[in-house]
């Protein structure tokens, strides 16, 4: 027998090794592969988070709430304490904001005196609607979506309000 015909340990060797890295990085591409190009599961079912008995809610005025809500970012879900500006308009309605200005994302506060919300970072005001008053925000106030449900505020995801044209 010739050389060509009979393999030597060597080419064995190096056949059994490039068999192994195959299947080595077959089995590590499949997962990995998975985590980037396949979008995690998302919960079909609204999320809404209980922040306040609708009694004890002023109809004086806004008032900022602090709660807990579970919110999913990518792969991870996340308990986080956050807060929003409630009004109650009625006594079937109540309209909450998000706790950011519109502008460049400053926490807001109420002045009683004015009846406005003011930015403390770049002096934008808001109607009580949330409406822009004074600049330089672009837009209205971003709103929670809200529900009632036995006596109880509910808040689902933040809106964002439409640029004004």
């Amino acid at each position: 027998m010739s050389d060509s015909q009979n393999p030597s340990r060597r080419k064995v060797h190096e056949v059994v090794i490039a068999g192994l890295t195959t299947a080595i990085g077959g089995a590590l591409a499949v997962p990995a592969g998975h985590y980037l190009l396949v979008p995690p599961k998302s919960g079909s079912k609204e999320e809404w988070t209980e922040v306040a008995d609708l009694d004890q809610i002023s109809k004086s005025g806004p008032e900022e709430l602090v709660f807990r809500r579970k919110r999913k970012d990518g792969w991870k879900i996340l308990n986080e304490k956050t807060s929003a500006w409630v009004q109650r308009v009625s006594d079937k309605e109540v309209i909450a904001f998000a706790p950011a200005c519109t502008h460049l994302g400053c926490a807001y506060h109420w002045e009683d005196g004015t009846k406005t919300f003011v930015c403390p970072c770049h002096t934008s005001a808001f109607s009580p609607q949330g409406e822009v008053l004074t600049g330089p925000a672009p837009r209205p106030l971003d709103r929670y979506e809200t529900k009632i449900e036995d006596g109880k505020l509910l808040l689902g995801r933040i809106v964002r309000s439409e640029e004004h044209s």
